[in-house]
């Protein structure tokens, strides 16, 4: 495994001077490590979003070090925390459930380390940064080359965020929204055989078609279709399937097929 790869995810945003902090951290301890920002506009705080992102994302990128921070709980009891991945790879962050959703996307977790020891922080660890005082130079040495094993202590009991809302109906499937993105299209809990296709769909209560791609509905008409990332999603030809729907993440959407989706067809 190449280590020297650094792949960087937060909620911290671009106004600020907290990622190029981090940047800086790990420049000066692996300077020859290569960062690739996955993304830094994670709403704040918002710790599923960031999961769904970086495990949708990691598959991609080339095996090294997933140093992620999207962290309410920084400066309390949460631990900070470093996973091993069984395919290869590091993910390190806050024990908030941010990294086990990546992790299981790597083949699973081989160890997981709960950061206890000083000598692989800042030599000064503020309460409210650990992005930059804990995370990044534990991110930097992993890349480096050290031992995972000597930065704290086993742990098994990482925190895993409740799982999606997903409950197949005898004619199409109501889930739970997992992520929208700027273009407004609904990422759900299913599956891509959750509604088959094509054909007249309806998405609360709404005539919709079932399709491969934004193009197969009408534009401004409603299509749902199999996401790059293997969901099944709801999107607008030319618009946004939050808007016109006044949807969000974490909300339950219901899609049917068959002769609710005839009648309003008609």
């Amino acid at each position: 495994m190449d280590r020297h790869w650094i792949s960087f995810t937060t909620d911290y945003g671009l106004e600020d001077g907290f990622v190029a902090a981090c940047h800086g951290v790990i420049a000066r301890l692996a300077p020859e490590a290569r960062v690739i920002d996955v993304t830094h506009l994670v709403p704040p705080g918002d710790v599923a979003r960031g999961a769904h992102v970086l495990a949708q994302t990691v598959p991609s990128l080339p095996r090294g070090v997933h140093l992620a921070v999207v962290d309410p709980g920084v400066g309390t009891e949460r631990r900070p925390i470093a996973i091993e991945a069984a395919g290869g790879g590091f993910l390190v962050g806050p024990d908030n459930g941010l990294l086990v959703p990546a992790a299981e996307a790597l083949g699973g977790i081989r160890r997981a380390v709960h950061l206890t020891d000083g000598a692989w922080f800042a030599p000064v660890v503020s309460r409210t940064f650990h992005g930059r005082d804990i995370f990044a130079p534990v991110a930097a040495r992993l890349a480096q080359g050290a031992d995972l094993a000597s930065a704290g202590s086993a742990v098994a009991d990482l925190v895993r965020l409740p799982p999606p809302q997903l409950r197949r109906l005898p004619d199409g499937v109501t889930a739970e929204v997992l992520t929208v993105d700027r273009f407004g299209n609904l990422q759900l809990a299913a599956p891509a055989d959750a509604v088959p296709g094509p054909g007249a769909v309806t998405v609360e209560g709404r005539p919709a078609t079932a399709g491969g791609t934004f193009g197969d509905a009408a534009p401004g008409g409603l299509v749902v279709f199999t996401d790059s990332a293997g969901h099944l999603a709801v999107a607008v030809n030319g618009g946004s399937a939050a808007s016109l729907l006044g949807t969000r993440a974490g909300d339950l959407v219901t899609i049917r097929t068959g002769h609710d989706a005839d009648r309003v067809r008609e």
